[in-house]
């Protein structure tokens, strides 16, 4: 494996999440295609890593992204819940007061 490859992989899923997240219009498919996208970045960070500098400094920095990454995550899916359970409704278009 080479890093070229991984970072074919990370592109494809930085794609694929790009393109859930603009064509989709529930929530939890929206915050999805956000979390592919993430996948992704993390991925190619993950590969500079491993083939550049195999030092422990980027497995904390990965660490730390996974973990903010994943935090959010959690609040962004209470805010759908709690949305749903309001509103009987998880389109993004019925959430437009969270923008103000």
């Amino acid at each position: 494996m080479t890093l070229e490859t991984v970072l074919v992989v990370a592109a494809a899923l930085f794609s694929v999440g790009l393109y859930g997240a603009i064509s989709q219009q529930v929530v939890v498919m929206v915050m999805m295609g956000l979390e592919l996208m993430l996948n992704g970045v993390i991925l190619a960070a993950a590969a500079f890593w491993w083939f550049l500098s195999p030092s422990p400094d980027g497995q904390v920095l990965l660490l730390v992204v996974i973990t903010a990454m994943t935090v959010e995550m959690a609040m962004g899916f209470a805010v759908a819940t709690l949305l749903h359970r309001a509103r009987q409704s998880d389109m993004t278009d019925m959430a437009t007061d969270l923008a103000r």
